[in-house]
């Protein structure tokens, strides 16, 4: 299955709820020119078994509504945004829990982690800042201070710098990271993600099926941390099912 063309199939139906056979393929040849009708006809039937397309009359589609990520922003979470937002109102930063992923696992990990990434400059001055109200805070951490200290403790909180252009976004007046970003993230971060290393495919899968993935995006946040090709082939694993 081609996943850019799952994609794209929001943009055919353009606030549509509905659009006829014909227009449907006439929007696919478009951004496939080199496809023939035979090809198209197959991707469109394989949209259908997956589900991500639906034909509630004969000639007539419609798309499989996903909902967008909205996690859960707990209490300890906002106070941990607030207090750095208050402190440095001018620097681009960004909050998440790993915990955001739980739903897309078969296994639960034990810990999870409040996480906070800011510009590279700013993070020995977030550090002090956020370290007078809570414990357990490490910056940047690498293996063996997972090993030794981290995997020991609750209610961590890590601070790491925070990516150029990385796709993060507004939910309750709060920035946090995207879906897009997780996922690629999930696949970099090996420590932080200890519990997901082993399930990377079935997240993502659930994850695209569970929510929209703005796939493009992901892809260029894959590009700026040199993952390009692990995604595409996790995407490819994907579309093969």
């Amino acid at each position: 299955m081609n996943t850019e063309l799952e994609y794209k199939l929001g943009k055919y139906f353009e606030n549509k709820p509905t659009i006829t056979r014909v227009e449907l393929i006439c929007a696919i040849k478009k951004d496939y020119p080199s496809w023939t009708q035979s090809t198209i006809t197959v991707y469109i039937s394989k949209l259908k078994k997956t589900g991500k397309l639906r034909s509630p009359s004969r000639g007539l589609y419609t798309l499989k509504i996903k909902k967008g990520f909205h996690p859960e922003i707990t209490l300890k979470l906002k106070k941990l945004y607030n207090r750095v937002h208050r402190e440095y109102p001018y620097i681009n930063y960004c909050v998440w829990d790993t915990s955001w992923l739980n739903s897309l696992m078969r296994h639960q990990p034990f810990r999870q982690y409040l996480i906070i990434e800011v510009e590279k400059d700013a993070i020995s001055q977030t550090f002090n800042t956020i370290s007078e109200a809570f414990k357990n805070v490490y910056v940047n951490p690498d293996t063996n201070i997972f090993n030794y200290y981290i995997y020991n403790s609750e209610d961590v909180i890590i601070i790491k710098p925070l990516i150029s252009e990385a796709p993060v976004e507004y939910q309750k007046k709060i920035v946090i990271s995207s879906l897009e970003k997780l996922l690629v993230d999930m696949i970099i971060d090996k420590d932080i993600f200890a519990a997901q290393q082993g399930e990377l495919e079935d997240i993502f899968f659930n994850a695209l099926e569970k929510y929209t993935v703005n796939i493009l995006k992901m892809k260029r946040y894959a590009l700026r941390r040199n993952r390009a090709k692990e995604i595409t082939k996790i995407l490819n694993l994907i579309s093969a099912k």
